[in-house]
């Protein structure tokens, strides 16, 4: 591509939100919208982006940290094409492709960004992006020829009735070279019911001096814009099942695709069995061969291939299972290492630990890391077998072959190949159940009678 600069259009109070965060860092699949543009627009390496603000600029400049990113001020907010401007300093000295575009509209493709550029390649002054919903509302609309240049573009309210019959919808991204973009945008007046300068005049202003402008056409999903709950909400349902499709025409089977839930940086192997109702949270990674189980919520763990875990299970971040290793129904694992072919069926919480190769724990199985203000390890090796309902207190050492009778309550270490029992003597008393049965019996007849 030919070098280009992206301004990403983010001044906006978004009220309708009704929230204290940033409308453009609402996350969609776990990640930031505006963190989803940016990616895409990384996919063309853009020599500069610039990202403009306005309310809560303290929020997107926290966000940004760690991106090769500048951020300019709008206020006060004069409407989009006043936004645009503001972007003009942290340009200067560039020369080549503008793109603007918007925070809220996330979805935007690569593809699509290189097709607007490549448009000015083609000798347009000016590129502009629409879309053809399926009811167009009041967006605004985009006069053009069969071939696609634009002959007028004017915002549904101004539209003769003629006009309003027009499918073809302003998606609001537009693009044209530095040396055009801002004398254009400098020309935008405010002669409107609102008073604003809108971004779309760019567009006019072309036209009205002669300049080819063509219009880049794309799904109506791609740039769906987000102001509300319910439309953040739409994009994520659209994006989820964008990821369920691809996981399975990658060979993962979904067993009810429409009840999984992705993060943006899930990764799936292939032969991998989702049952119903399964979340994954951001940095998973599963390998092949690989069943998660039914209600299973899975967030920063690693899965090797041929283990299996669920149903219920919760894998919290830093939670390892080696290959052929198996959670079952009701096991919670943080920072945790199940080792080889190991196994914790049910009922347990794993936490700070390390389990060696084929080790078993048993049902009811606790590693009591925290003291109220440390978190401690405990490490259980190889072919070790914890038994049902023990709790083992951190820093503590199980070595390898070694047993923990059921019921056990470990505070110090147990040494490879020996039998740990940590119970009370358990005291006989022949009889003292029937005396007890037949003495509350008899209290009982005696109450009914009073």
């Amino acid at each position: 591509m030919t070098d280009f600069a992206a301004i990403i259009l983010a001044a906006g109070k978004g009220t309708r939100m009704k929230s204290d965060l940033h409308k453009v860092l609402h996350p969609i699949a776990g990640k930031a919208m505006l963190l989803h543009l940016l990616d895409s627009l990384a996919e063309l390496s853009p020599t500069r982006t610039v990202v403009v603000a306005g309310d809560r600029r303290d929020q997107l400049e926290a966000a940004l940290a760690g991106y090769d990113i500048s951020t300019a001020l709008q206020e006060p907010q004069l409407g989009t094409a006043h936004a645009a401007l503001q972007a003009k300093p942290a340009l200067e000295g560039f020369s080549g492709h503008v793109l603007v575009c918007f925070g809220d509209v996330p979805m935007v493709r690569a593809e699509t960004v290189q097709r607007l550029t490549a448009a000015l390649e083609e000798g347009a002054k000016v590129a502009v992006l629409g879309f053809r919903p399926g009811d167009p509302l009041a967006y605004g609309r985009i006069i053009a020829n069969s071939d696609g240049t634009v002959r007028k573009m004017v915002e549904f309210k101004d539209a003769t009735e003629r006009e309003k019959k027009t499918r073809l919808c302003n998606a609001g991204l537009i693009v044209a070279h530095s040396d055009d973009m801002w004398p254009l945008l400098e020309a935008v007046g405010n002669d409107n019911a609102q008073g604003e300068y809108y971004l779309p005049d760019v567009a006019t202003g072309a036209i009205a001096r002669g300049d080819k402008v063509v219009v880049v056409e794309c799904e109506p999903e791609e740039v769906a814009g987000i102001n509300s709950r319910a439309e953040l909400a739409a994009v994520e349902a659209w994006w989820q099942s964008q990821r369920r499709e691809r996981a399975m025409a990658d060979g993962a089977s979904l067993r009810a695709p429409e009840t999984v839930f992705f993060s943006h940086d899930t990764v799936l192997g292939r032969d991998v069995t989702v049952d119903p109702h399964v979340v994954f949270g951001p940095g998973v990674t599963i390998a092949d061969n690989v069943h998660i189980k039914a209600f299973s919520h899975i967030e920063g763990a690693q899965i090797a291939r041929g283990a299996s875990a669920g149903p219920f299970a919760r894998l919290r971040p830093g939670a390892i299972m080696e290959e052929g290793s198996f959670v079952g129904n009701f096991v919670e694992m943080k920072k945790a290492v199940l080792g080889k072919g190991a196994k914790a069926s049910h009922l347990t919480y794993l936490g700070d630990a390390t389990i060696g190769e084929a080790a078993n724990i048993g049902a009811g199985t606790i590693t009591c890391n925290y003291d109220g203000y440390f978190k401690y390890q405990t490490t259980i090796g190889e072919r070790a077998f914890i038994g049902s309902n023990s709790a083992l207190i951190a820093p503590v050492n199980i070595g390898a072959d070694a047993i923990v009778a059921a019921g056990s309550t470990v505070s110090r270490d147990v040494a490879a190949g020996e039998l740990r029992m940590v119970r009370a003597e358990q005291l006989v008393k022949d009889g003292w159940a029937d005396r007890f049965h037949d003495t509350m019996k008899r209290k009982k007849e005696a109450a009914k009678k009073d």
